[in-house]
């Protein structure tokens, strides 16, 4: 396996980069003793010899001594194997696992209120779709009806067991219970495991790239090592994640296949079957549409996996389970609403509550917030759109107070800042009014066209005049000259304002650097820069050798057009380097909203990086040349870093940045609105499909759309800033 060796090789790394310090520094100290001590030898003028430099003489040689001995450490070092971990260090590693897996599913039943009283005892069945499932014998012996009850998990765990190759594929709509019944298989999977069988463990579909782990076990190693460092502990093998993800010992239960792209959906589902083997178990949940697409896209389901999807709830049984939800003695309401329901009399209440995540709205509206249910009498006996659009009002408040933020570790189904209910409502509903506008799906949110969301010609003016401001200043008061200031300045703010025009329409990019299909780019990049330093350099070497008696104010001149054609081929590399690594996303194919966002911010500081260090090389060779350092220097840096910052073709990052704090002022969005995005998918109101945001509940999002309290969906602005 590719990652076997990892950890014993990044600690290797480690050890031979401080070696390779040591040895420059050695060599640093020997130059200097042969400059100072060396020399006078051979006849050059020097000091006396004195104590400071032999000192540093030894230092040198112990410096270079140590550097080498490091190297050597390190290179033997990453020869070795690592040892191989015994049955013994095996079964401790699962039972650590187990202990921290079991920990993280107990705090999500009691967040889902799993045991409070009960599940909701949802029906599943194997699916009717058989184009979705293997043959049948591949799959169990014998019968494969897969009939279960939620609050029978016990039963369901043993029809798990009884499968031939232990593989499940749990299928429904939003909001009917696929997330709850993995958690409830976990639960009741570690409380009744033998030695021999695998820890299963809850993991994000979302963050599996099948291009940078194409097979399960690589992957199911990466997120052991990183989600549960217990596992590094002193005693146990450095590559105990690895041993147990190739051994089989760990059973990844992949939720949320249905929140990846496409494309990506396909890559998972090919690179589950051609990486198990017989022994491999597995637990995977997604919506029915996304998975029969998927199918159909890759031509194969997934090898000898049962698959099952729920089946509505009864209203004898919806009732019995808000009964039991009750204390024994329930206001008055509450026995005509539950008689009513078994009776039929509520029919828009039977219909909603036939799915849990409408027996859910119930019992967090109305039950947990202790609230007079009679309008459940009153609008049951209606629409069961009215009543849903009734029960829809009361779902953020409910969810944001029942997941409240927990200090210390991130949970999944936990956000990580506190948000009150009322600003989560204005937010979503501004985000719902917005993407009704037309030109843009009504179902998927990017989060590089918030952008577009206010006038581009004013944050553009105020980012050209804050960046000409800033630049003019520092010049200024470097140069001591105002008028430098003030001419740069303008010139900063005139170039910033013109090239920012297409950054509120752009997508978002990342880097990239693999050379397959560019070395033509790199190589004429290379060439130009290089052909235009050195012409640059040599004219102005020219000139000045034949206006050497010009006096100072000529020479100065000259050394600036000398230093002006080596900037230019600086700059001109800088250019085609940063064609080479801009890479553009593919909406396609992009893992999640905070991927694409995450790497359109690290493209953006690679380019303001790059311009800046080539600034100030170029400010080093304007300082060799005679011109004033500091001048040179600041300037450099200052005008490297702007130019770097308004190359390229992809800045969504950067037009996100600008627009926000205009957003957040006009009450819109909040500042942090990637943050808030996060959570409110954490909270169960919006899923993501590949890097989009989506409302998790289109009835929510319908309803949000004509909420009075966020503001008015505001016209879309172009290049130009024209709505």
């Amino acid at each position: 396996m590719a990652t076997l060796y990892g950890r014993r090789r990044s600690s290797a790394k480690r050890s031979l980069v401080l070696g390779l310090v040591f040895l420059a520094i050695g060599i640093l100290i020997l130059l200097l003793f042969d400059f100072n001590v060396v020399a006078p030898a051979r006849g050059h003028k020097v000091d006396s010899l004195n104590a400071t430099q032999i000192l540093s003489s030894a230092g040198g040689v112990v410096g270079l001594m140590n550097g080498v001995l490091q190297i050597l450490a390190a290179w033997r070092k990453s020869r070795q194997p690592p040892p191989a971990p015994t049955p013994t260090d095996i079964d401790r590693a699962k039972d650590i696992l187990a202990g921290l897996a079991g920990e993280q599913s107990r705090d999500e039943t009691i967040l889902r209120s799993l045991g409070d009283p009960e599940p909701i005892p949802v029906p599943w069945r194997s699916t009717e779709h058989e184009e979705l499932m293997d043959h049948p014998r591949l799959i169990a012996e014998g019968s494969v009806s897969f009939p279960s009850l939620t609050d029978h998990i016990a039963a369901m765990a043993e029809d798990f067991r009884a499968l031939r190759c232990r593989r499940l594929v749990i299928l429904g709509e939003p909001g009917s219970g696929k997330t709850t019944l993995a958690v409830q298989l976990i639960m009741e999977l570690l409380k009744t495991r033998r030695p021999d069988e695998p820890v299963p463990v809850l993991m994000s579909a979302a963050r599996w790239d099948t291009d940078i782990h194409p097979e399960l076990h690589d992957w199911v190693a990466a997120c052991l090592d990183m989600d549960y460092p217990a596992l590094r502990a002193e005693g146990l093998a450095p590559d105990t994640p690895v041993t147990l993800a190739i051994r089989g010992e760990v059973l990844p239960v992949i939720d949320g296949l249905d929140e990846l792209p496409g494309d990506a959906r396909v890559g998972v589902l090919c690179a589950l079957n051609r990486s198990m083997s017989e022994s491999d178990q597995l637990i995977v949940t997604c919506r029915t549409a996304q998975f029969a697409e998927s199918v159909e896209e890759a031509g194969d389901v997934l090898t000898a996996a049962a698959v099952i999807e729920p089946h509505p709830l009864s209203p004898g049984v919806s009732a019995d389970y808000l009964e039991a939800c009750l204390p024994p003695r329930p206001k008055p309401p509450w026995p005509r609403i539950l008689d009513a329901l078994r009776k039929g009399l509520v029919p828009a209440l039977a219909e909603v509550t036939s799915t849990p995540l409408g027996l859910w709205l119930v019992r967090a509206a109305y039950v947990a917030a202790r609230r007079d249910p009679t309008p459940l009498l009153t609008l049951g006996r209606g629409d069961a759109a009215t009543l849903n659009d009734h029960l829809c009002d009361r779902l953020i408040p409910a969810v944001v107070d029942s997941r409240r933020p927990r200090g210390g570790a991130a949970e999944s189904f936990r956000p990580r800042h506190s948000w009150s209910p009322d600003q989560v409502r204005q937010w979503l509903a501004y985000i719902s009014r917005q993407l009704l506008v037309s030109g843009e799906d009504a179902r998927d949110m990017a989060w590089w066209r918030l952008a577009g969301y206010t006038s581009t010609t004013l944050v553009r003016a105020l980012v050209g005049v804050g960046a000409g401001a800033v630049v003019g200043t520092v010049l200024g008061l470097v140069t001591t000259a105002p008028l430098v200031g003030v001419v740069t300045g303008v010139l900063v703010m005139l170039l910033v304002v013109i090239t920012t025009r297409t950054w509120f329409t752009e997508a978002p990019g990342h880097v990239g650097f693999q050379l397959r299909g560019r070395r033509r780019l790199v190589v004429q990049s290379l060439r130009d820069g290089v052909i235009v330093g050195l012409v640059g350099a040599v004219v102005g070497w020219g000139m000045s050798g034949s206006v050497a008696g010009w006096g100072k104010i000529e020479a100065t001149a000259v050394s600036a057009l000398m230093v002006g054609g080596v900037s230019l081929g600086l700059f001109l590399l800088t250019i085609g380097l940063g064609r080479f690594v801009e890479r553009p996303t593919k909406t396609t194919t992009a893992r999640s909203p905070h991927s694409t966002w995450k790497a359109d911010m690290n493209l953006t500081l690679v380019r303001a990086v790059s311009g800046a260090v080539i600034g100030v090389i170029a400010g080093v060779i304007g300082g060799l040349a005679g011109l004033n350092w500091l001048i040179a220097v600041v300037g450099g840096l200052l005008i490297g870093l702007v130019i770097g910052l308004i190359l390229g073709t992809h800045h969504a990052w950067l037009a996100y940045s600008v627009t926000m704090p205009r957003l957040a002022r006009k009450g819109r969005l909040p500042l942090r609105a990637m943050s808030f995005f996060d959570d409110a998918h954490r909270l169960g109101l919006l899923r993501t499909e590949g890097p989009f945001y989506q409302f998790r509940n289109f009835e929510l999002q319908k309803h949000l759309s004509h909420d009075g309290t966020g503001a008015a969906p505001a016209p879309r602005f172009d290049q130009e800033g024209r709505p």
